[in-house]
């Protein structure tokens, strides 16, 4: 049955449409906003997915070029894999929804996003994620929702909702916010510099049209939702769960809290094994293998709640920390002898190393996308080999969490990159991860500043990183605790990832992962508290003694660069037919060249000397020729009433006889010779563009 409903959303008509398509999926809608147009198909199985202890559900958010009215290049013409623009949309709309399904739900769940159409005022990526949230509300699968996002913006210190291409170019904050009617679900922001006050602000007015969007969403469910359909339980059996957590919880208790992690890890897999043993021997051989499942899952079980008790009732966490304690920390910059800037930070066993290299202009990253940026300057990349966590395990190239965690790091520096007036390079940094037991992102932003300092960069202000957790109480959600400087196991077992960075002045930065169905104001406003003091500590105590600003030089293994402006209208001569012009400047200087239509040039060399003799030739090419100029050139050509001069860029002009000098001479060659070098004024150019010189209004002969 086809059913359209519609509200306004920040000034525009938000339409959902449903029962005209994709008529076989579990759940489906078609969302507009503006011109913008998504599809969204929620579809589960309809058995459970064996052999697996986590819930199975994927979200593919797919652009199609024609949505823009492009066609794909290369040979194929068709899209290829997912854009990393793509990636972190699947991750953002995966985010709110994974907590709101049942924790013992084993059905795979795939939630596919097609966007048809878009105008670039109205974000498909919001659209994308009220569309998921409608799909799975009128659905038979269990969910728990609804759930709705908006995109936020920040001008002149009013919150915008949902703004147009134009704001956010000049916005001070670039937020996706969801949430249920009650709480915030997920937090994805890049910001230049916004105050704990300013984001929370934002925050609380952005819920305001996100509780809206939700009641929408619910009336629709109620009018048109299908029941929720009956699935088998992979609950922790109980009672398999009670005997071993009588035998084994004082031991759990103990074990885990050791301090070292792999001591740590050594113990609780022995503790495992004695579980396993103790199970056959007290109920025999079938009845454990019988459970095997079962017991695994009341180990997890118990060391999970055995962490989170610690905390909630003790405030003890497994290394001892208090909670607001960071783990120890250090860092080091200039380690890695010939790349252009390297920094290596350390928190506790996570380890990250971050290496910087400058480039050329056109080295920079071309996009090719749905919105209209084409191509992005400073690339941030993340790589997390297996040896980081101890397993032998080969690359496969970076999965969908290295692509967000490098874009998060990202986001957190581009605010405080120079532009490319300042320092025209492309840059790129790549944090390796080294060693890790939770906030590898936050360490790589770290890392990462240390690198671009240690580079020469000019970055306005240094940037640091750091993790926020939440642990609540299971019977009383308004009884919770947040602890500063999530470790691995306080994340694995812990309700909250609250990741923000920024400078010492503000937040630039952040990225929110939940477990739970969402978090109160207080909470966050908490987790801003402890990660600006946190900040604080990091960029004065620890960083600024290692390297408090940006080296003065960059690296001399970095290429050398001048830039200039030429007239767009003389790009042309600098090319030169074919190229041979800028060809022949890059072979007798040893330079590369890049020009853009503004005429914008930028000249690398290896070395400065290289750069400027480009420079000069270049100059040379592009100069106006003006009356009343003075100019040096060189005798060209020799005529018995004068001599030409070669201006450079292609232009001469005649020096005649009578304008060499004060006297009367007989003949130029007297005077001149060819290839002599001269300088001259020009005292008129005619109408047919002719250039007349005189010389002897500057020299006494």
């Amino acid at each position: 049955m086809f059913k359209t409903y519609s509200m306004d959303l920040a000034g525009r008509t938000l339409t959902v449409e449903t029962g005209k398509m994709a008529g076989l999926a579990n759940g489906s809608v078609l969302v507009k906003y503006g011109e913008t147009t998504v599809l969204v198909n929620a579809t589960a199985s309809k058995e459970p997915k064996e052999g697996i202890d986590f819930f199975p559900l994927s979200v593919e958010y797919n652009e199609r070029l024609y949505a823009v009215g492009k066609i794909p290049g290369g040979f194929t013409k068709r899209e290829g894999k997912p854009s990393e623009k793509a990636i972190l949309t699947s991750r953002a709309i995966d985010r709110p929804l994974r907590p709101l399904f049942p924790k013992d739900f084993r059905n795979d769940v795939v939630i596919d996003c097609l966007v048809l159409s878009v105008e670039q005022d109205c974000s498909p990526e919001v659209c994308a994620m009220i569309g998921a949230s409608a799909a799975l509300s009128i659905s038979d699968i269990p969910f728990g929702g609804p759930t709705a996002a908006v995109s936020v913006g920040f001008i002149d210190g009013q919150v915008i909702i949902n703004p147009t291409e134009a704001q956010r170019e000049v916005s001070r904050l670039n937020l996706t916010l969801a949430g249920t009617a009650d709480k915030i679900a997920m937090i994805e922001a890049g910001a230049y510099e916004l105050t704990n006050e300013e984001m929370l602000k934002a925050i609380k007015e952005a819920h305001v049209e996100i509780k809206k969007v939700c009641e929408f969403i619910k009336n629709m469910q109620n009018e048109i939702g299908k029941p929720k359909f009956e699935y088998k339980s992979f609950a922790v059996n109980e009672e398999v769960y009670n005997v071993i957590a009588e035998e084994f919880g004082e031991r759990m208790k103990m074990d885990v809290q050791t301090p070292d992690k792999p001591e740590r890890d050594e113990k609780i897999d022995k503790l495992s094994e004695d579980v396993k043993a103790w199970y056959v021997e007290k109920f025999g051989e079938e009845k454990a293998e019988e459970d095997k499942t079962d017991i695994a899952d009341a180990i997890y079980k118990l060391e999970k709640k055995t962490v989170r008790k610690l905390i909630l009732d003790e405030g003890k966490r497994v290394d001892g920390r208090g909670i607001y304690d960071i783990r120890p920390l250090s860092c080091e910059v200039g380690l890695i002898p010939r790349v252009h800037g390297s920094g290596l930070f350390n928190r506790g066993r996570t380890q990250v190393m971050s290496i910087a290299t400058l480039g050329m202009k056109s080295e920079e990253q071309m996009l090719d996308g749905l919105d209209n940026e084409e191509s992005k300057r400073y690339m941030h990349q993340y790589n997390f080999p297996g040896y980081s966590v101890g397993e032998a395990k080969a690359s496969r190239g970076p999965g969908r969490r290295e692509i967000g965690h490098g874009a998060l790091a990202e986001k957190a520096l581009v605010p405080v990159l120079p532009s490319v007036e300042e320092f025209p390079y492309a840059i790129r940094v790549v944090s390796e991860i080294l060693s890790s037991n939770g906030s590898t992102s936050q360490g790589s932003i770290c890392a990462s500043t240390l690198a671009l300092m240690d580079a020469g960069v000019p970055i306005k202000k240094p940037v640091a990183g750091i993790s926020t957790g939440l642990i609540t109480d299971e019977n009383d959600p308004s009884r919770y605790v947040v602890i500063t400087d999530i470790q691995g196991i306080e994340d694995f077992f812990g309700d909250m990832d609250f990741k923000v960075g920024g400078t010492r002045d503000g937040i630039t930065a952040i990225q929110v992962d939940i477990k739970v169905d969402g978090l109160s104001y207080e909470i966050i406003a908490e987790a801003f508290d402890r990660t600006y003091k946190a900040r604080q500590y990091i960029l004065n105590d620890i960083m600024a003694p290692q390297i408090a600003e940006p080296r003065k030089e960059i690296s001399k293994y970095a290429p050398k660069i001048v830039n200039m402006k030429i007239n767009p209208e003389k790009i042309k001569d600098v090319i030169g037919s074919g190229g041979k012009t800028i060809n022949k400047i890059i072979d007798e200087t040893g330079v590369k060249i890049d020009i853009e239509e503004d005429g914008s040039v930028f000249i690398y060399s290896d070395n400065l000397e290289g750069a400027q003799a480009a420079q000069r030739i270049v100059e040379e090419i592009t100069r106006e020729i003006e009356v009343e100029g003075i100019y040096t050139g060189k005798v060209s050509r020799i005529a018995t009433f004068g001599a030409f001069i070669d201006l450079g860029g292609g232009k001469e002009g005649l020096l005649h006889i009578s304008k060499i000098a004060k006297e009367r001479i007989n003949k130029v060659e007297d005077v001149l010779k060819l290839g002599d070098e001269v300088t001259v004024k020009v005292y008129e150019i005619d109408d047919q563009g002719r250039i007349n010189l005189t010389r002897k209004d500057l020299y006494t002969e």
